[in-house]
């Protein structure tokens, strides 16, 4: 099983990649697109805008190597935080940019509804699962915090596709997608303890079970 990690040079790689090692994953960063299309799944994290993340992969080559390993080799992908909205057709962070149209939807800004609700939304928020029998969120306990830390989310068109949301502003905004080979997460499974160490136990052990299919 080889895993490939993407680095856009936007954010920490060190602190996803040691929460990997702790579930016994061996993953490498990676900024080459022949790495992309041979891995047996990508990870794409990042922080930031979403026109800088597009900017960089596009600067790196790697869009046509991601579309490639995702439409053409059907292998998965699991996006955090950045990296799951640049999974979307566009964002409007800063001007409206194409994403990587993977996912059917659009990256907007949090709607705060109260002096409570502020941007960022950073902090540990109570996660809720939708998706029945999902292969990331399956070992959850129905409204278990997670870290998140942004100021835009994925609004998806296809409810399918959401597997959890947490409650904001009074909205339910994307917490974590699941689609065929595509997987995302909007918090930050390093920083969430036992919790993220799940998601990402059981991103590896889906990705072990469908290698070489």
């Amino acid at each position: 099983m080889k895993l490939a990690m993407i680095d856009m040079d936007l954010g920490n790689l060190q602190s996803v990649l040691e929460a990997f090692r702790r579930v016994g994953a061996d993953v490498a960063t990676t900024e080459s697109p022949e790495d992309v299309t041979a891995a047996t799944a990508v990870i794409l994290p990042g922080v930031g805008a979403f026109g800088d993340g597009m900017a960089s992969l596009r600067g790196k080559g790697l869009v046509e190597s991601l579309r490639r390993h995702v439409v053409e080799l059907g292998r998965p992908l699991l996006g955090i935080c950045l990296g799951l909205q640049l999974l979307a057709e566009e964002g409007e962070e800063h001007g409206v940019h194409q994403g990587l149209g993977f996912l059917r939807g659009r990256v907007v800004r949090l709607k705060p509804a109260g002096r409570d609700d502020r941007v960022p939304n950073m902090g540990w928020c109570d996660v809720k699962v939708v998706k029945s029998e999902s292969v990331l969120l399956g070992s959850f306990v129905d409204g278990e915090a997670c870290y998140f830390a942004h100021s835009y989310h994925l609004e998806c068109r296809d409810p399918e596709d959401v597997a959890a949301f947490i409650e904001y502003g009074g909205h339910r905004d994307t917490a974590a997608i699941e689609r065929g080979n595509l997987f995302g997460v909007q918090f930050h499974p390093e920083k969430s303890q036992d919790a993220g160490l799940n998601v990402l136990r059981a991103f590896c052990e889906h990705v072990r079970g469908t290698a070489g299919r």
